[in-house]
C-alpha cells in the first residue's frame, strides 16, 4: 500500500510509464507442475571481463601516479628553488666589487680559510639567472607562434594590449630587483621565507571580487575577513625584512616592497570577476574573458618584450652598483670554464686558529692570500638543474591537474615546498659550519648558500623571526585555496586549467599556485536538472506542431515566441544528450542479445545518475540523457498469408525475441520488456521501447520500396532526423540551440557491437576537452574463433596501437569507424559535411568511395571542414568479426578501394586541408603519402621477399625463383579478371595454404640467413626492430598482450593479404555489392516461377550455343520437336529426312500438370469466395490493431486542423479503428450470386489500406501485443519531405545500371593497369639492381667480418699482417625496407610511447581509489551522499529481489551443492508474486521501505544495502523534502498545462472565426 502510495507522490512520469514492465498475463501463469526455472547465467565475458581486468590495472596505475606526482613535484619545487638561491648567493655586490665569501674546505688543521668570489664568478650565476628566466619565456614563445601559425585566433584591442603589457612589465620589473638585489642581500632562509610574501596583489583583487551577486550573503562576511587577515599578512612581509635588516651602509634593502609588490602583479588575471560591482575589476575581468581568445597572439610578442625588460634590468643594476656593464660580456666566456678565485688564511687576534667565515662575523684579519682554479661549466650545471627541475615541478602540476589528483599531487606539495626547502637548508648550512669539506665531492669548495648566523634549527628559526613566515604561508594557502577544490573535468586542456599556459622560473610553485584557474566550468545547481522527458529535446514531442513557428505568421512574431519561450541560454543546455544510432541488418541471435545488453546497461547507468540527482539532489559532472534508434535496413519481406502484403522479416522478429534475454541477463532475474508501440511511418515503421531505465528504443523498419537502403542512407536518415527536425525545429532560441548542437552527440554503432557505459564516457570526456574535437573512436576489438578470427586479433590489435595512435598524435585520426564512433552534433551540421553526405553516386568513382567507405568518407569530410578526429585507447568495444575465409574477402574488398580512394580525396586538397585545418600539417601529409606508396608496392615487395627467400631456402637461382613466383600471380589475376568472384576467393583459399608453406620456408630463408650474416646485419636489425617493436607494444597494452601470439597466423597470411588480397580488390573494383551477411530475399511464387523459366530459357539457350551447327540445320529444318515422320533417316544429326510427317501423340504428362494447376487456382478462389461469404464479420475489411486486447481507443498526435488524413483517422477512431463498408447486406448478397463478376466485386470488397493508418504489418503475429500509435503530422511532413528530397527509392533503370556497370568496369581497367605497371617496374628495377649487387649496394658499417693472414719471410725480418675487412652489403631491396617501412615504424614507435602516456592518464582520471578517499567514519552523511550518490542510487535500483521482503544473509553459499533448498526454492517461486516495475518504482520501493522501518532498527534495512545507518538516516529526510517538492511542482504543471491549454483553444477558436470571416 505505502509503494502504490509512493509511485504516485513521485509521480512525474507519464503514464505509459507507470504501465507494468514486465510479468505474466492470466493465461501465462505456471502451473504448479511447471514451476522450473532458468536463471539468467553471469555475464563475465567480452566487455565485462575487459572492464574488470582494466579496473584492476587502473586501481595500481592511480596509487602509482599519487606517489610519483607527488614526489616530482615537490622535488623539483625544492630543487629548482635551492639551486636558485645558490645562483643568487654568489652575486652580492658592496662598494662595486663582489661580496661573497664562504668557508673554504681545507685539509690543513689547525686554519681557517676564507673563500672569495671573483667578478668573473660572479658574471656566470648572472647570466645563469637570466637563462633561467628565459626557458619558460622560450616555450610560451613557440607555444604562442605555433597557434598562431596553425590555429585560429583573435587579436586584442589595443587599450587591452596595453594594459596586459603594463602589468607583465611591472611582473618582470620586480622579478629582476628580487634575484639580481633583494635575495643576495638576504640569508638564504630569509630569502626562502619572502617567496611566500608575493601574492599582494591577488589577495586584494580576490577581496573585491567578493562582492558580487550570487554570493552567499551569510558566508561572505567571514570569507572578507579571512581576506583581509591575508592582505595584512602580506603587507607584513614587504617592511618586516626591510626594518630588521636596515643599515646605514644597506639601503637595497628597501627596494624589498616594490620589488615584492611588482612581482605581485603578474597573477592579477586569476582573481578579477567580470562580475564584481567594482568597475576596475569589472573591467578586468573583461580583458580577462577576452584573453582566451587573444593571448598566444599578445605573448608571441609579450615574451619577447618581458625577456628584454628583463635583460635591461639586469644591465641596469650592474651599472648602478658595479659602475659598468662590460664585464658581463667581457668574462663571459670565461665565466662558464676554468677561471680564478681566491681563497684567504684568516688569522684571529688572539693568534688561535679557528673554523669560521667572515659572514659568521668574524674579526680576524688576513694572513695569506692564494689564487686557485675553480671547476669549469659550474654555473652552466646548475642552470640545467635548475631549469630542468622546474619544467619536472611544471609538468608533474599538470598532469596532476589533468587526472584529477590535484589535491595530493598539486595543492599539497605547494604548500609543502616552502617549509621542506627552509628545513633543507637550514640542515645543509649546519653541516657546512660543522664540516666545511661535507659537500666537496658534489660542490665546488669555494661555493655554498649565504647560510644565516648559528648552525641549529632552533636557533635560526628563531633568530629569523619564523613566527611571522608562519603568516605568510597561511596567507599564500588561503589565497590559493581554490586549489583544494578544483573544478575541472577529466584531461581538461592546459588553458582551462591555468590561466598563464606556463610557469615562472623563479617561483614555481607560487606561480602554478595562483596560476590555477578559480572558474573552471559553470556549476548547475540541482533544481535546474530535468528529467529526460522535460528536456528542451522533446518539446516538439510534448507539445506537438502547436509550439512550432506557423509558416503563416511573420518573423517577428516568431521571434516573440521564441523569445517569450526563453531567450537566455540555460544551465540545462549544457547537459550531454547523447543519441545512440545503430544500423542493423542480417545480424544473428548471438550478436543481437550483445548489442542489446550494451544498451541495457547505457539505460541502467543513466537511470542511476537521472535518480541520484533528482531524488539525492546531487550533481553529477558526467550526467547524461540518452535515446536509442536503430535503424533496420530492408525490415520487411513478404507475407505468406497474402503475397501482395509485407510483414516485419525474420531479423526484426529475432530483435523483439531477444529484448527479454538481454534484459535478463543485464538485471540477473527473468524480466519481460513491455511489448513496443507500433507506428506505421512514411518509410515503413517503427517499434519502441520503453526500458527498465526509462530510456527509450527506437526501431525504425525501413521498407527498401519506399525508402533508400543500405548503411550511408540510414546514416542520413538518422542524421536529419535528429539533428534537423528533432532540434533545428524546436521552438527555442538560436543560441539556445548552438549550445544544445555543442552537447548533442550520435553515438554510431553497428548490430554486434558490445561495450560498456564507462567507454561511452571516455568519449565524451574527449569531446568536452576539445570543443572542435567532431568525432572520437574507441579500440575495437574483434571477437570470434578460427584462424581468420586470430589473423585480425593480431591485425586490429597493431593497427590501432601503431598507426591509430601515430595519427592521434601527429596528425588526426582519419577514419572513425561506425562500429564505434561519436560524433558531435554541431561538426556535423557544418556545410559541406551533412548536406554533401547526401550525395547521390553518380560516377564509378562515388561508389567506391561514398558507398563503400561511408565512414571514412565522413571524417574525410570533417577533417576537410577544419575539424579534428582522435582515437581513445581506453574506450574498449568488442564487434564480431569474419569467421570464413570468403567473408573476410568480401569485407576487405570493400575497405580496401575505399580506404585509398579516401586517403587520395584527402591529399589530392591537401593545400586547402592543410590550410583550414590546424590539426593536418605537411609532414602529416608526407607520412600518409609514404604510407600510400607503400601501399600500392606493397605486393610487388611482398613478391621479391618471397622470391629472394625462395633462392636461399632451396638453393635455387634468382631466375628461376622468380618465374617460379610469377606464375601463379599472374594465374591469379587472369582468374580475377574472368571468372566470378566465388570462385576468385576459392583460389584465393588455396593459394593461401600454399604461400603459408612458402613462409615457413621463408622463415628458414631468414635464419639461414642471418647465421651466415649475424644479427648486426642489415636484415638481422629489422626483424629483431620489428619482433621488438610488437613485443614492447603488446607489454604497454597488458591486456591485450594475448594479441601477440596470433601474429604467427598473421605472419603465414602475409602473401594472402598483402598482395593476394590487393589483387582480388583491384580486380573487383567494379563489384559494389555489401558481400557480408548476405541473405536471400523471400520472392512472390509468380517471381518464383518466372525466374525458374527464365533460368531454364537461359540454359536452353546456353546448350544450344555450345552445338550451333546442328541448331542451324534444326532451325533452318522447319521441323518442330513436337513433329515426327513414320519413316526417319539421319546422319549424326546433320540432317533429318522424314516421310509421312505428324505430331508426337503428347504422353498427357505436361497436360496433366497444367490442367492441375488450373483446377487448384480455380479452388482456391472459390474457398475464399465462402470464407468471405460465411464470415459474420464481413460488414467492413478486417483490421485489428491488437489482437492482445490494447486497441487504443484514441488517436495520439493528430491535430484538430490537420488533412484529409487527419480526418480520415479520426473517422476510424469513432467506428473502432475499422472502415465503414457503405453497401448494405442485400447488396453483398447479390453480388454473390454472379459467379462471372465475383473475383472483381472480391477485389473491391478487399480491405482498403493505408500505409500511415493501417498497414498489413501491424497484424503480424510477432507484434500481435504492441499497442499502435501514430506520428504526429509535424513529424509525417517531415519524413514525406525527405524522402522526396534524399532518401526516395533509386530506381532500377536497366541502361542507367548498365552505364554505371560500363563505367565501374572501366575504373577497374584502369586501376588494374596502373596498379600493375607500377609493381611491374619496381619490380623490374628492384630485381634487376639485386642481379647486380656486387656493383649496386652501400656497405653496411655493422657486422663487418675481418679476415687476418700473416705472410711470413726469411729471417730476421718479421712476418706481414693482412687484414681484409669484408663488408654486409645493403641491397636495393634492402635500401627500400630502410628507407621507407623502417622510418615508418620508428614514427609509429614512438608515436605510440606518447599516446600510450596519454592513455594512462586518460585511466587514472577515471579511476577512484577508496583507499586515497578519507575513511568512511571520517566523511561526513553529506559528503557521504556527494561521493557515492550514483552508486546509491544503482544499488537501490536493482531489479533483482526488489519484490523480496528482504534477502539471504547466505545467499553467497546458496550455490554449493550440499546447501541448496532446491525443492523450497521452487515452491517459493511459484507462490512470490512477481515484481512489475522499473528501475524507479525498484528505486522508490527500496527507499521507502527504508523511511518507514530506519527508526525501528529493524536489522533487516541494514542487511538490504551496504550503506551506512547513518546516510539512511539522511536519504529518508531527503525523501521527505523531495515528495513536498513534488507535490508543490506537480501542482504548478498541472495548473500550467491546463491555462495552456485553455489558450490553445482560444487561439484556435479565434483562428476559426477568423476564417470565418474571410470567407
Amino acid at each position: 500500500m505505502e509503494s502504490g502510495r509512493l509511485i504516485d507522490i513521485y509521480g512525474d512520469c507519464s503514464d505509459e510509464e507507470e504501465v507494468p514492465l514486465n510479468g505474466p498475463t492470466g493465461e501465462e501463469q505456471r502451473k504448479l507442475w511447471d514451476p522450473f526455472r532458468t536463471m539468467p547465467p553471469k555475464d563475465t565475458t567480452g566487455s565485462l571481463a575487459n572492464a574488470a581486468t582494466v579496473e584492476a590495472f587502473s586501481q595500481i596505475a592511480k596509487v602509482i601516479a599519487y606517489i610519483v606526482t607527488f614526489c616530482i613535484f615537490l622535488t623539483g619545487a625544492v630543487i629548482a628553488k635551492g639551486t636558485l638561491l645558490f645562483m643568487t648567493s654568489q652575486i652580492k655586490i658592496t662598494d662595486k666589487k663582489p661580496d661573497v665569501q664562504h668557508p673554504y674546505c681545507s685539509t690543513r688543521a689547525g686554519r681557517e680559510i676564507e673563500a672569495s668570489v671573483s667578478m668573473e664568478e660572479r658574471v656566470g650565476w648572472v647570466w645563469a639567472i637570466f637563462f633561467c628566466f628565459v626557458v619558460p619565456e622560450m616555450f610560451m614563445w613557440f607555444r604562442s607562434t605555433r597557434i598562431c601559425l596553425f590555429r585560429t585566433w583573435k587579436k586584442p584591442t589595443a587599450v587591452e594590449f596595453f594594459i596586459i603589457a603594463t602589468f607583465e612589465t611591472l611582473h618582470v620589473i620586480g622579478l629582476a630587483l628580487l634575484v639580481y638585489l633583494v635575495l643576495p642581500n638576504l640569508k638564504v632562509v630569509e630569502a626562502v621565507m619572502l617567496t611566500n610574501c608575493v601574492c599582494l596583489v591577488p589577495a586584494l583583487l580576490k577581496f573585491f571580487s567578493r562582492f558580487r551577486d550570487g554570493t552567499n550573503e551569510r558566508t561572505r562576511p567571514y570569507l572578507l575577513t579571512a581576506d583581509g587577515l591575508a592582505i595584512l599578512a602580506q603587507l607584513s612581509g614587504l617592511f618586516l625584512w626591510a626594518a630588521l635588516n636596515w643599515t646605514a651602509t644597506n639601503n637595497v634593502v628597501w627596494i624589498l616592497p616594490f620589488s615584492l609588490l611588482f612581482t605581485s602583479f603578474g597573477w592579477w588575471e586569476n582573481y578579477v570577476d567580470k562580475d564584481s560591482p567594482f568597475v576596475v575589476i569589472k573591467y578586468l575581468g573583461g580583458i580577462k574573458e577576452n584573453m582566451k581568445r587573444t593571448r598566444y597572439f599578445s605573448y608571441m610578442f609579450l615574451t619577447i618584450w618581458k625577456t628584454a625588460i628583463f635583460f635591461i634590468c639586469m644591465l641596469c643594476i650592474d651599472w648602478i652598483f658595479v659602475g659598468s656593464v662590460n664585464h658581463l660580456f667581457d668574462y663571459f666566456y670565461v665565466s662558464f670554464h676554468e677561471h680564478p678565485y681566491n681563497v684567504t688564511e684568516i688569522k684571529l687576534p688572539d693568534q688561535a686558529t679557528r673554523l669560521t667565515s667572515s659572514v659568521a662575523g668574524s674579526t680576524g684579519t688576513a694572513a695569506q692570500t692564494e689564487t686557485l682554479i675553480a671547476w669549469p661549466y659550474t654555473a652552466s650545471y646548475v642552470f640545467c638543474i635548475q631549469a630542468g627541475t622546474a619544467l619536472a615541478c611544471f609538468l608533474a602540476g599538470k598532469f596532476a591537474c589533468k587526472i584529477r589528483i590535484q589535491g595530493v599531487g598539486f595543492a599539497l606539495p605547494i604548500n609543502l615546498t616552502v617549509p621542506t626547502t627552509i628545513t633543507l637548508l637550514i640542515t645543509f648550512c649546519g653541516l657546512k659550519m660543522g664540516n666545511a669539506c661535507y659537500f666537496s665531492d658534489v660542490i665546488p669548495p669555494h661555493l655554498f648558500f649565504e647560510c644565516p648566523d648559528g648552525g641549529y634549527l632552533l636557533d635560526t628559526l628563531t633568530n629569523q623571526h619564523a613566527w611571522a613566515w608562519v603568516f605568510w604561508i597561511i596567507s599564500q594557502a588561503w589565497i590559493t585555496s581554490h586549489n583544494w577544490t578544483p573544478k575541472c573535468g577529466r584531461l581538461a586542456s592546459t588553458e582551462k586549467l591555468f590561466v598563464y599556459p606556463f610557469y615562472n622560473a623563479f617561483l614555481v610553485d607560487q606561480s602554478m599556485a595562483m596560476s590555477r584557474r578559480r572558474d573552471d566550468e559553470v556549476e548547475v545547481e540541482t533544481e535546474q536538472l530535468k528529467q529526460i522527458d522535460s528536456t528542451d529535446v522533446e518539446l516538439s514531442q510534448k507539445y506537438g506542431d502547436d509550439m512550432m513557428p506557423s509558416p503563416t505568421t511573420n518573423d517577428s512574431d516568431s521571434e516573440s515566441d521564441a523569445d517569450s519561450i526563453e531567450d537566455r541560454v540555460r544551465p540545462t543546455d549544457h547537459i550531454t544528450r547523447i543519441y545512440t544510432c545503430a544500423t542493423m541488418w542480417h545480424e544473428n541471435a548471438e550478436e543481437t542479445v550483445t548489442f542489446l545488453k550494451s544498451i541495457f546497461y547505457l539505460d541502467d547507468d543513466q537511470c542511476s545518475r537521472r535518480l541520484a540527482q533528482q531524488y539525492l539532489r546531487v550533481v553529477d559532472p558526467d550526467y547524461y540523457e540518452i535515446e536509442t534508434h536503430i535503424f533496420f535496413d530492408d525490415a520487411f519481406e513478404l507475407s505468406d498469408d497474402d503475397e501482395d502484403e509485407m510483414v516485419v522479416n525474420s531479423y526484426v522478429k529475432m530483435l523483439i525475441d531477444c529484448m527479454d534475454e538481454a534484459a535478463s541477463f543485464v538485471h540477473q532475474t527473468n524480466i519481460r520488456i513491455r511489448p513496443p508501440k507500433k507506428y506505421p511511418t512514411p518509410y515503413g515503421g517503427r517499434l519502441v521501447w520503453t526500458l527498465p531505465g526509462k530510456t527509450k528504443i527506437i526501431c525504425h523498419l525501413k521498407d527498401k520500396q519506399k525508402i533508400r537502403n543500405r548503411k550511408r542512407w540510414s546514416q542520413v536518415m538518422y542524421m536529419y532526423y535528429l539533428l534537423g527536425h528533432k532540434l533545428m525545429e524546436l521552438p527555442i532560441s538560436v543560441d539556445r540551440k548552438a549550445v544544445i548542437a555543442q552537447n548533442t552527440y550520435l553515438l554510431a554503432l553497428d548490430g554486434d557491437i558490445d561495450f560498456m557505459p564507462n567507454a561511452v564516457q571516455l568519449l565524451i570526456d574527449l569531446m568536452k576537452r576539445n570543443s572542435n574535437l567532431a568525432a572520437a573512436c574507441g579500440r575495437i576489438h574483434p571477437v570470434g574463433s578460427g584462424l581468420m578470427a586470430w589473423y585480425q586479433m593480431f591485425e586490429y590489435a597493431i593497427g590501432h596501437w601503431l598507426q591509430k595512435a601515430t595519427e592521434h598524435m601527429i596528425g588526426c585520426v582519419l577514419c572513425s569507424p561506425g562500429c564505434f564512433s561519436l560524433f558531435r552534433g554541431k561538426c556535423l551540421m557544418d556545410d559541406n559535411v551533412m548536406a554533401k553526405y547526401t550525395t547521390k553516386s553518380s560516377e564509378a568513382r562515388h561508389y567506391v568511395q561514398y558507398d563503400q567507405g561511408e565512414d571514412r568518407w565522413l571524417c574525410t569530410l570533417l577533417l576537410q571542414r577544419g575539424y579534428r578526429v582522435e582515437y581513445c585507447a581506453a574506450s574498449d568495444a568488442f564487434t564480431h568479426c569474419p569467421e570464413g575465409f570468403d567473408e573476410f574477402y568480401n569485407q576487405r574488398r570493400r575497405w580496401v578501394p575505399s580506404t585509398t580512394a579516401n586517403i587520395l580525396d584527402l591529399l589530392g586538397d591537401y593545400q586547402s586541408v592543410t590550410k583550414v585545418n590546424d590539426n593536418i600539417s605537411f609532414p602529416y601529409i608526407c607520412y600518409h603519402i609514404m604510407l600510400m606508396i607503400g601501399t600500392v608496392i606493397g605486393p610487388g615487395t611482398i613478391f621479391l621477399m618471397i622470391v629472394g627467400s625462395w633462392s636461399v631456402a632451396f638453393h635455387v637461382d634468382n631466375w628461376t625463383s622468380f618465374w617460379i613466383n610469377l606464375v601463379p600471380i599472374l594465374f591469379f589475376i587472369i582468374i580475377c579478371l574472368t571468372t566470378k568472384a566465388k570462385f576468385q576467393v576459392f583460389v584465393a583459399q588455396i593459394m593461401s595454404v600454399a604461400y603459408s608453406i612458402v613462409m615457413m620456408a621463408v622463415m628458414v630463408g631468414i635464419i639461414l640467413q642471418l647465421s651466415e650474416d649475424g644479427w648486426l646485419s642489415p636484415s638481422g636489425i629489422f626483424l629483431v626492430f620489428t619482433a621488438s617493436s610488437f613485443i614492447v607494444a603488446a607489454l604497454l597494452h597488458p591486456q591485450e598482450f594475448w594479441c601477440l601470439p596470433c601474429g604467427l597466423v598473421y605472419y603465414l597470411t602475409v602473401p594472402s593479404m598483402y598482395l593476394l588480397l590487393i589483387i582480388y580488390s583491384v580486380c573487383n573494383l567494379n563489384n559494389v555489392s555489401w558481400g557480408t551477411r548476405e541473405a536471400p530475399q523471400k520472392k512472390k511464387k509468380s517471381d518464383s516461377a518466372d525466374a525458374a523459366a527464365a533460368a531454364a530459357m537461359a540454359a536452353a539457350q546456353k546448350k544450344n550455343k555450345g552445338n550451333a551447327l546442328l541448331s542451324f540445320f534444326q532451325q533452318t529444318s522447319g521441323n518442330k520437336p513436337e513433329d515426327e515422320g513414320s519413316l526417319e533417316f539421319s546422319l549424326a544429326g546433320l540432317f533429318k529426312i522424314m516421310c509421312c510427317v505428324h505430331r508426337k501423340p503428347d504422353n498427357g504428362e505436361k497436360h496433366q500438370l497444367l490442367c492441375i494447376s488450373e483446377s487448384l487456382t480455380a479452388l482456391n478462389k472459390r474457398l475464399d469466395t465462402i470464407e468471405r461469404f460465411i464470415n459474420p464479420n464481413f460488414s467492413g475489411p478486417r483490421k485489428s490493431f491488437s489482437r492482445g486486447g490494447s486497441t487504443r481507443g484514441s488517436v495520439r498526435g493528430i491535430p484538430l486542423s490537420s488533412s484529409s488524413g487527419s480526418a480520415k483517422v479520426n473517422d476510424m477512431e469513432m467506428n473502432n479503428l475499422s472502415a465503414v463498408n457503405e453497401m448494405d447486406d442485400e447488396e453483398e448478397y447479390e453480388d454473390y450470386s454472379d459467379d462471372n463478376s465475383e473475383s472483381s466485386e472480391l477485389a473491391a470488397m478487399k480491405e482498403e489500406r493505408d500505409p500511415l493508418i493501417n498497414p498489413y504489418w501491424l497484424e503480424d503475429k510477432a507484434l500481435v501485443r504492441g499497442v499502435v500509435d501514430f506520428l504526429t503530422g509535424g513529424e509525417i511532413q517531415f519524413w514525406k519531405d525527405m524522402l522526396e528530397k534524399y532518401l526516395y527509392p533509386i530506381d532500377e533503370d536497366k541502361a542507367e545500371q548498365a552505364k554505371i556497370a560500363a563505367a565501374l568496369k572501366d575504373l577497374r581497367n584502369k586501376s588494374v593497369f596502373t596498379f600493375f605497371i607500377l609493381n611491374a617496374l619496381y619490380v623490374t628495377i628492384v630485381f634487376l639492381m639485386t642481379l647486380e649487387k656486387d656493383k649496386v649496394h652501400i656497405d653496411w658499417p655493422l657486422g663487418i667480418q675481418y679476415n687476418i693472414s700473416y705472410e711470413y719471410f726469411d729471417p730476421p725480418s718479421w712476418p706481414t699482417v693482412n687484414v681484409e675487412m669484408t663488408y654486409l652489403q645493403l641491397e636495393p631491396i634492402g635500401m627500400v625496407f630502410l628507407l621507407m617501412f623502417a622510418s615508418v615504424m620508428i614514427i609509429q614507435f614512438v608515436a605510440m610511447f606518447f599516446h600510450r602516456f596519454g592513455t594512462l592518464s586518460q585511466i587514472i582520471a577515471t579511476t577512484d581509489i577508496k583507499a586515497c578517499s578519507k575513511k568512511m567514519e571520517d566523511v561526513s552523511d553529506e559528503a557521504y551522499l556527494e561521493k557515492n550518490a550514483v552508486k546509491i542510487a544503482k544499488e537501490l535500483q536493482q531489479l533483482k529481489n526488489a519484490d523480496d521482503n528482504e534477502e539471504d544473509p547466505n545467499s553467497d553459499r546458496k550455490d554449493h551443492v550440499s546447501r541448496r533448498r532446491t525443492i523450497h526454492n521452487l515452491q517459493q517461486s511459484h507462490k512470490k508474486t512477481q515484481f512489475t516495475g522499473n528501475l524507479d518504482a525498484a528505486f522508490r520501493k527500496r527507499i521507502d521501505s527504508i523511511s518507514a522501518n530506519i527508526d525501528s532498527n529493524d536489522p533487516n534495512v541494514r542487511n538490504r544495502t551496504s550503506v551506512r545507518r547513518d546516510t539512511l538516516h539522511k536519504l529518508a529526510s531527503r525523501r521527505s523534502t523531495i515528495m513536498n517538492e513534488v507535490k508543490r511542482r506537480s501542482s504548478v504543471a498541472f495548473q500550467a498545462h491546463d491555462a495552456m491549454r485553455s489558450r490553445r483553444l482560444s487561439s484556435m477558436a479565434m483562428a476559426t472565426n477568423h476564417e470565418n470571416d474571410f470567407e
